[in-house]
């Protein structure tokens, strides 16, 4: 296939994608900001609930990453049987996770306060989790259905069903947070409740769609029976991919705890860095899994070309945008920070300063971490997650976050330095995760499954 189809079918693929993260990126923006509307109190504790229920939701999602690239490889062998095997076991092991940390959410306060939270923002925050936690059963389904949806190229679905349950979430949120076209003012039970119910529409949407549109899969025909062989094929790659988001994320709270050591205003100024750093990266993210999904089509067909010429396409699309995106952090610094402070904010001068750094090693940041996560989603079409896991968890702890704690803190450059971290963490990844797919990646695709 020639590098203008490749190009072509990367975008086709690849959109839909990019819209579905920023979708879902906005969903927890929105909830932020209308519980932030609501008090300040709210507002700590659905950021602190929030990142409690990310965490472990991260880690589950491994396993629906893990159906993608297995989905993609037997879908291009044309094995709906197999297909569907991994896909039901897929829904199991979710499912059996997502049981196994609901004792977590329900009692999260002591953990709360065990990790330094007050006793008022700890028990605030555990009272959204009793309802909220519920929602990762429908939404680690979601992420299922839709790594399985998305192997086969079936990518506009995704995009719609995260942009029903964002439009949702806002009218959700506005109606139960502050008690609005009659509903009672639950406040932070009801953004709970509010994510809860949009967690099962998106999950309802999805199965619905899969039943009509797909009613010869039969997914989930006598899904109560179990497939040991798909289930532990699925956990074999799951948990390593799960270890390594974790890490990823991981290593980005401990720079966030790390700015909050050196004050207010340079935490502000990190959390608007972050918060835009984020945004961008959803288009690294979607090209990523449309890098698995070529990837994993690749190796069912046996066709390491396929997958070279692909790679070559797919990394120059994301290093593109990644040059773009230096390009607008360094020329438009203020209007891109402003959008984020109040114009009477007292400290608002200082947080542009700091923060116009802060975005230009975010562009640089953006530039390796591009990198590393093409070779990652790369590596996870052709199955391989073990080494790679361990790859991330040397780069992001052994070299990332203590090369952030001695820049920032022993060498004294601040908020510069811990984000300097961040890139040389990132930067010796996507060195390793390169080098590791240029070498073994042709053969492995050859091999076949």
């Amino acid at each position: 296939m020639p590098y203008r189809q490749h190009a072509r079918a990367i975008t086709t693929l690849g959109l839909p994608l990019i819209g579905g993260h920023l979708a879902q990126f906005s969903i927890g923006m929105t909830d932020t900001i209308m519980m932030g509307w609501y008090s300040i109190e709210g507002l700590a504790a659905v950021t602190l609930a929030s990142t409690f229920f990310f965490v472990l939701f991260i880690f589950g999602s491994g396993f629906a990453q893990a159906v993608m690239p297995l989905v993609a490889s037997q879908f291009a062998e044309g094995d709906d049987v197999q297909m569907r095997r991994t896909t039901r076991m897929g829904l199991w092991m979710s499912f059996v996770f997502a049981i196994a940390v609901m004792p977590l959410f329900y009692f999260s306060d002591p953990v709360l306060r065990a990790l330094g939270q007050t006793d008022l923002i700890a028990a605030e925050a555990q009272g959204y989790l009793r309802i909220a936690g519920w929602g990762v059963i429908p939404a680690l389904g979601v992420m299922v259905l839709k790594s399985y949806l998305a192997a086969m190229e079936r990518t506009n679905v995704v995009l719609w069903v995260t942009l029903i349950a964002f439009v949702v979430n806002i009218f959700a949120n506005y109606a139960l947070i502050f008690g609005n076209w009659g509903a009672l003012e639950l406040g932070l039970r009801g953004s709970a409740i509010a994510s809860l119910s949009v967690q099962i529409l998106s999950l309802l949407v999805i199965a619905a769609y899969v039943l009509r549109v797909l009613p010869k899969q039969q997914i989930f025909a006598r899904l109560w029976r179990p497939d040991w062989d798909a289930f532990f094929l699925v956990g074999r790659l799951g948990v390593p991919i799960g270890f390594t988001i974790l890490a990823e994320v991981g290593l980005f709270a401990a720079s966030t705890l790390m700015m909050g050591w050196l004050g207010t205003i340079q935490l502000a100024a990190h959390g608007v860095a972050l918060q835009l750093a984020s945004a961008t990266f959803m288009i690294h993210l979607g090209l990523s899994n449309a890098a698995t999904v070529r990837a994993g089509n690749a190796l069912g067909r046996k066709d390491p070309e396929h997958l070279v010429r692909g790679a070559r396409v797919i990394i120059a699309m994301s290093l593109a945008t990644a040059m773009a995106t230096i390009a607008v952090f360094v020329l438009f610094p203020e209007p891109l920070i402003s959008v984020f402070l109040d114009s009477d904010e007292p400290n608002r001068p200082e947080i542009l300063q700091i923060g116009a750094v802060l975005l230009f090693m975010a562009g640089v940041f953006q530039l390796v971490d591009a990198a590393q996560v093409m070779a990652l989603g790369l590596l996870r079409g052709l199955r391989d997650t073990k080494v790679p896991m361990t790859f991330a968890v040397f780069s992001y702890w052994v070299i990332g976050a203590p090369c952030s704690y001695l820049l920032g803190f022993t060498f004294g450059f601040g908020g510069a330095g811990i984000w300097g971290g961040l890139v040389i963490g990132l930067a010796v990844a996507a060195v390793l995760m390169v080098e590791r797919f240029v070498r073994l990646g042709p053969k492995i695709a050859a091999a076949g499954v």
